[in-house]
């Protein structure tokens, strides 16, 4: 088994609000290995993006994260602004979700590219144009030498979403963390853009952890998969092994609200009720209210994520309820 790059245990991250203090991620315990992809699931305001940037410490005050965030076994909890800076980019890249609004308009997409280079690395003036150009050919820009001069607003989505990852890898960063690269892209170019990201994994040997709403991406290219509710870990492991028998009510949800290609007018699934807003859950089970499982034993405490075997962790008390359920069917 693959050493542990980082690993979160007990993360917790809050936000000042007028109404007080509200907890968005609340005790999140996640590892991530060397060279793996592992998927982050769940649906929005469940968290998964309030973890990525907590992990970069990108949590401004009043807003606070705590607990441990161990990256190679240092804890980047209690580093100051310019340690993290030093961390950010070099060696844990990031994605952000919407790359029209993550890029400067008014510099072009290679100057931006050339910061981030100028900041972490020792590459001359000449060096840094040529790794420029090597990086937007690397993600599939055609005539990246002709290109590099272009703003934001001339690359279409795909583009920019590739230009974004060619800022992520400037430094051959040792994790990449992509916060739903693929959100808003037509199907084709989400499938170029996931090829792209195993073939960076294969060929630079980086650890990516990947935000998405769609479990046929996570299907298709992570090797394990975190499912997150309410700010919390539901149910981690491998992805056969989740979706083949999920061990948490709120993953069996999940799956059954895809629909099957192959039934003929089927149906939809979907999981009745909302989320609960930041702050509201209290000691016990997060999906109470829109679980079919739910029984007093779930309201006396917040269950507590537990191994089950063949790595795998789950964070409900009817795991074993789940196996009789009629998903396989």
């Amino acid at each position: 088994m693959r050493a542990p790059l980082l690993l979160l245990r007990g993360l917790q991250t809050t936000l000042a609000t007028d109404n007080g203090a509200l907890t968005v991620v609340d005790g999140v315990d996640l590892d991530v290995r060397e060279g793996e992809i592992l998927g982050l699931v769940g649906e929005s305001g469940s968290g998964k993006s309030m973890t990525l940037r907590s992990i970069l410490r990108l949590i401004r005050p009043p807003g606070r994260v705590s607990g441990e965030i161990l990256w190679r076994g240092r804890d980047l909890v209690p580093l100051r602004e310019p340690e993290m800076r030093a961390i950010r980019g070099r060696e844990i890249g990031m994605i952000f979700q919407e790359p029209m609004t993550a890029l400067n308009p008014v510099l072009s997409v290679g100057r931006q590219i050339l910061e981030n280079l100028r900041a972490h690395t020792d590459l001359g003036r000449t060096a840094r144009r040529n790794r420029t150009v090597e990086l937007l050919d690397l993600v599939g820009i055609p005539a990246a030498a002709q290109r590099v001069n272009d703003y934001p607003h001339q690359f279409s989505g795909g583009m920019r979403q590739r230009a974004m990852i060619a800022i992520a890898l400037a430094s051959n960063p040792s994790l990449l963390l992509a916060d739903e690269p693929t959100t808003a892209l037509d199907v084709t170019i989400q499938d170029q853009i996931l090829k792209l990201l195993l073939r960076l994994r294969e060929t630079l040997g980086m650890a990516v952890i990947l935000v998405t709403h769609d479990l046929g991406v996570v299907a298709q290219s992570c090797d394990r998969v975190a499912v997150m509710y309410a700010g919390r870990v539901a149910e981690i492991g491998e992805v056969s092994a989740v979706f083949a028998a999920p061990r948490h009510a709120y993953t069996l949800g999940l799956l059954q609200s895809v629909p099957d290609a192959r039934r003929i007018r089927q149906a939809l699934r979907p999981i009745g009720g909302a989320p609960p807003p930041p702050g509201t859950v209290g000691d016990r089970c997060a999906f109470i209210p829109r679980c079919d499982f739910a029984t007093a034993a779930c309201e006396v405490r917040r269950p507590p994520l537990i191994s089950i075997g063949g790595g795998r962790l789950a964070a409900c008390v009817h795991g074993d309820r789940l196996q009789q359920a009629e998903w396989a069917a």
